[in-house]
């Protein structure tokens, strides 16, 4: 079988794949972070953890694309950065930030992280460096021109969430509060609603079945998570701001 046509095949494959996830985490909650539990195997500490199944997309990412025979134009130059522009933060970075003393993560679950993300990348860079077309024209096309716009957006949302967690805690104390500031006064999970409003950028700008099936398997496995971690808070803390919704302000 051809490349283009295999990857056809594999890309409505990731969309039953988030068929998969959607009903998979809506019936058992991914059991790291505040739902970490026993009972899934051996466990590995939480940063190496993070830093395993991380790692494909930078590592796999840039390797496939480097094997493109349009590596070397503008375009897909431009979407490598702005995949690395996440990933790279995500994987060597936000692991050694946040306060994770002595936690654990199931070997599971790292494993399947890991993966996904192989299977990702393969899909999204082989997209943008061999399969895909994009004339330098498309810098001013409204596609491009918007979807960057929800990735830029998106990567800040996410960020400064992320920030407002790692600063809720002083150094040395443990125990979970309430965050406060940005668009937690909206949502639970605004972390959440960053990345997958920066992949829904990704998926307008590349203009690609890769980036749709990357942003879709996003929203099945965030959407369900967000849902649980706002019913944690409802249920831990009494005092949670009842106006708050769990992943999209003012609707749910």
């Amino acid at each position: 079988m051809e490349e283009a046509a295999l990857h056809r095949l594999l890309v409505w494959a990731m969309f039953g794949l988030a068929a998969v996830t959607l009903v998979a985490v809506k019936v058992i909650t991914a059991p790291y972070g505040r739902h970490a539990r026993g009972g899934f195997g051996p466990t590995v500490p939480n940063r190496v953890g993070w830093v395993l199944m991380e790692s494909p997309a930078v590592f796999a990412f840039g390797t496939f694309f480097a094997l493109g025979s349009r590596r070397g134009e503008l375009i897909p130059l431009m979407f490598l950065a702005f995949w690395m522009l996440h990933y790279v933060p995500r994987t060597f970075v936000f692991p050694f930030r946040i306060r994770t003393a002595g936690k654990r993560m199931p070997l599971l679950v790292a494993l399947s992280g890991f993966g996904f993300n192989l299977f990702n990348a393969w899909l999204n860079a082989r997209w943008i460096s061999e399969l895909g077309r994009y004339p330098d024209v498309w810098l001013s096309d409204p596609r491009f021109l918007i979807g960057a716009a929800l990735f830029a957006g998106g990567w800040v949302v996410n960020q400064h969430a992320d920030h407002v967690l790692i600063h809720l805690r002083a150094p040395g104390e443990t125990g979970y509060r309430i965050p406060r500031g940005g668009l937690y006064r909206f949502v639970t999970c605004p972390n959440y609603l960053g990345e997958l409003v920066t992949w829904c950028g990704w998926a307008l700008m590349t203009w690609s079945l890769p980036g749709l099936a990357f942003a879709v398997y996003g929203a099945a496995n965030l959407g369900p998570r967000a849902g649980d971690h706002h019913r944690w808070y409802r249920e831990t803390f009494l005092d949670y701001p009842p106006e708050r919704r769990a992943l999209i302000p003012f609707v749910w």
